[in-house]
């Protein structure tokens, strides 16, 4: 999606050397994608319950929270599924 926003703005920056208000309209493109295109969802679902600090910090960590959890659950099914490959892995790991 990132990269079809800034693709987007790019042609809309070629196309305002003949007409600026293809700037203007590229301006307004990255300032959306800016306020609700990025994280737009995290950062609304975690709104009702932030305790009082500042929005995007709660919406920040909790979605590194989420990252972090689901790496665990894969790692732990990893090792679950391939529990030789996980030692091999592990001891590999202490002995550098």
């Amino acid at each position: 999606m990132g990269t079809i926003i800034l693709s987007g703005t790019v042609v809309l920056v070629i196309l305002g050397f003949g007409n600026h208000t293809w700037w203007l309209v590229a301006v307004a493109l990255l300032f959306v994608y800016m306020q609700y295109g990025r994280g737009g969802a995290s950062a609304s679902s975690s709104g009702g319950s932030s305790g009082g600090g500042s929005g995007a910090v709660p919406g920040d960590y909790r979605a590194y929270r989420d990252r972090r959890d689901k790496q665990a659950k894969w790692d732990r099914r990893y090792r679950r599924e391939r529990p030789l490959e996980s030692r091999r892995q592990a001891r590999e790991r202490k002995s550098p």
